[in-house]
């Protein structure tokens, strides 16, 4: 069985279906691409579509080209990436074109995917990931300063001292089998906002296919304000699924990552302030979703649409770095 979003309808904004919105972006590709002295020389083509997000590659002589259009509540990526941009420009895809009002990005192309590029032997890759855990740690400790500014721009705010209450909003709309201690879930906040952790820029999809060699990072429309050891949810589980990890090499990454944060206190004090960013970061990944899939553009899949209950209910259970 198959849905649209959280509400009835399409959205007015982007409707990837709609011929007209589709002549709109490709009318704004064109345009932009000649401005930039790279016209388009082919058929402008859809290459991934989803309920939240599209994109569409565009052939120039200089190379292919990127569009990248959200729905309406996840269109802040395109202003945080013009602002990222600015603020890192060596750690990020930076973009060739912003629309925020609409939420459309052009980038060019930069080539396979660190996934792609890295080499197959296990060693080597498990250390192209602790490379890539580093570095990300290192554009969060850039980005601190900035909390303010990307809340500013319609990055959703997902730090440790507002998620008690977020959790409550989400508990009237999403029911959760065997509920969720609400109690609980405020004294890891309480405490996780007390470790003196700045809050930063949560990737919340990150791992080796959102970053190319060079640890150049991209894809932030699930992305918030939050507590930045949260990164660390999506990113070991993903090491999970694809090496099948050891607890040994599941430590190891987490520990390459908390390594840039050593200043701020002792590994044992760091390792609980990751394990607690996972707990109660399952709150910002339902969210996530719930963002994601409200006046989706395409029909929802069941799995997609119960995507935020489950993480609701995963709240207490184990994570990847406990």
């Amino acid at each position: 069985m198959m849905a649209y979003g959280l509400k009835s309808g399409f959205m007015r904004a982007n409707d990837w279906q709609d011929p007209q919105w589709r002549e709109s972006a490709h009318s704004w590709i064109r345009a932009t691409l000649d401005g930039l002295g790279t016209p388009v020389t082919g058929e402008i083509e859809q290459t991934r579509v989803r309920p939240w997000s599209v994109t569409h590659k565009a052939p120039t002589a200089a190379g292919f080209r990127w569009f990248k259009a959200n729905i309406t509540d996840c269109a802040y990526e395109a202003g945080l990436v013009g602002a990222l941009a600015q603020w890192a420009p060596d750690s990020v895809l930076t973009p060739l074109a912003v629309d925020a009002s609409r939420g459309w990005l052009l980038t060019a192309d930069l080539g396979p995917t660190l996934r792609e590029a890295l080499p197959g032997d296990r060693e080597a890759r498990l250390r192209g990931w602790r490379e890539m855990l580093r570095a990300y740690g290192e554009l969060q400790r850039t980005l601190a300063p900035k909390a303010q500014a990307m809340t500013a721009l319609g990055v959703p705010d997902m730090r440790p001292q507002v998620l008690p209450e977020r959790l409550r909003a989400m508990l009237t709309e999403i029911t959760v089998d065997g509920g969720v201690d609400v109690t609980t879930y405020g004294e890891w906040c309480a405490e996780l906002a007390a470790d003196g952790v700045p809050a930063s820029l949560q990737h919340d999809d990150l791992h080796d296919d959102n970053v190319f060699p060079g640890n150049r990072f991209f894809d932030w429309g699930d992305a918030a304000v939050a507590h930045p050891f949260g990164c660390l949810l999506v990113a070991l589980q993903s090491a999970q699924f694809f090496f099948e990890t050891t607890p040994a090499e599941l430590a190891a990454l987490r520990d390459a990552y908390i390594d840039v944060w050593s200043d701020l206190g002792p590994p044992e004090k760091l390792r609980r302030s990751a394990v607690l960013a996972c707990h109660v970061g399952r709150v910002a990944k339902a969210a996530a979703w719930q963002r994601a899939l409200r006046d989706a553009a395409l029909p929802v899949d069941d799995d997609f649409r119960t995507a935020a209950a489950y993480y609701l209910a995963e709240i207490p259970k184990p994570t990847p770095v406990s």
